[in-house]
């Protein structure tokens, strides 16, 4: 493999317009990251010039909604919005950028929804992106907002939430099950307790009490694994009401 090292940067900014005001050009400006991935963009279009960055976006048809951008500085050798499918890809929810030894999938997945109205859709979509991964020819890194929390240290009130989007027994068997076909939750390589979240509710004060969830992820393909240098949470940041994740693989 000829492989290189790749600092990655994945962040739901839930509005790149609103983020961009709030520490997202800095992050960019920065130069820090290789690879940028926005999930919730909320954008048909991209609103400016990213300088060293090659911009990629997939928008939703319906307007103000989800969407995925990827920033790039190592040219892709080929770039694939969606999966194919009309339903899920008519959200922009997924951008696949291709380099020498892997795959880059900046991915947006569905929140199931109040009442768990869109559970079905949300199972759907978890079972066509399992599919389409395992049947790429090269390991991929995926990273994005999973919209589930995966175990009960993910979560800072897990009985509470019990049954509640992006906590019922479905998504999480998914998760798991998707793991164990040959993927790492690269963040659990490093840390094994809980208390760490990405997302917080915007209501109660919950980042100031770090109520939140761990519903973010890079998440790699085993034969990766080896070549994962750090995975973190930029708790930090505040430009959204998710926190951004970082990957460094080389």
């Amino acid at each position: 493999m000829n492989s290189f090292y790749m600092k990655l940067l994945s962040w739901n900014v839930n509005s790149l317009r609103t983020a961009m005001n709030k520490g997202l050009l800095d992050l960019v400006k920065s130069q820090e990251y290789d690879v940028l991935m926005f999930q919730e963009v909320k954008t048909s279009q991209v609103p400016l010039d990213f300088s060293s960055y090659k911009a990629f976006l997939n928008p939703a048809k319906k307007k103000g909604y989800s969407g995925v951008m990827t920033l790039t500085r190592v040219e892709p050798l080929s770039v694939r919005t969606g999966m194919g499918i009309p339903e899920f890809d008519d959200e922009g929810r997924m951008i696949t950028c291709e380099f020498d030894d892997f795959y880059v999938i900046n991915v947006y997945f569905p929140n199931a929804g109040e009442g768990l109205k869109r559970l079905d859709f949300k199972l759907a979509f978890d079972r066509a992106f399992e599919e389409y991964v395992t049947s790429l020819p090269k390991p991929s890194v995926m990273c994005g907002d999973f919209n589930v929390a995966h175990e009960e240290i993910d979560i800072a009130r897990p009985k509470d939430n019990v049954d509640h989007a992006g906590f019922t027994p479905q998504e999480r068997e998914w998760f798991h099950s998707f793991l164990e076909k040959g993927f790492v939750d690269t963040y659990r390589m490093f840390v094994k307790g809980g208390g760490h979240y990405s997302w917080w509710s915007y209501r109660f004060h919950a980042r100031e009490k770090n109520i939140g969830w761990r519903i973010d992820y890079c998440v790699v393909s085993t034969e990766l694994k080896g070549r994962v240098r750090r995975a973190d949470i930029l708790e930090k940041v505040t430009g959204s009401d998710h926190a951004p994740i970082v990957l460094e693989i080389g």
